[in-house]
């Protein structure tokens, strides 16, 4: 099968409105394509906001994950109105904001960890003073 291009002659002759009616209609079809619920994204955002609570977000970041929720709960709601270019926006910024909930409270706990061992540290010391004495 042999591929033949357009010759000059031949494009001056298809009328321009032929050739804006198809490129309109890739576009068109390129945005439909757009419209689509974001499905994937509401996943992913849903096992962030999980994990979160998980890592302890509910104890350490209160407000990251609350605000986390209500995101996604708007999002839920934009999809549920067929609203998808919000919906996505709005999953995307409860995800992002569920992992900043995520890494604050595992700073936090690691914080904590850190706090935990240097008084273990410290009463060592204290009790190996005391024996020495």
């Amino acid at each position: 099968m042999e591929i033949r291009y357009l010759s000059a002659p031949l494009r001056s002759r298809l009328p321009r409105a032929q050739l804006l009616a198809v490129a309109l209609g890739g576009s068109l079809l390129l945005a439909g394509c757009a419209g689509d619920p974001p499905k994937a994204e509401m996943a992913v955002t849903e096992q962030a906001v999980n994990a979160a609570e998980t890592a302890g977000a509910l104890e350490y970041a209160p407000l990251e994950l609350k605000t986390a929720r209500e995101k996604f709960d708007a999002a839920q709601k934009a999809e549920q109105n067929k609203e998808y270019d919000k919906a996505q926006r709005l999953a995307e910024q409860a995800e992002w904001d569920a992992r900043v909930a995520e890494r604050k409270a595992q700073a936090a706990k690691a914080q904590r960890m850190l706090q935990d061992a240097q008084q273990g540290v410290q009463e060592l010391r204290e009790e190996s003073l005391r024996n020495a004495n």
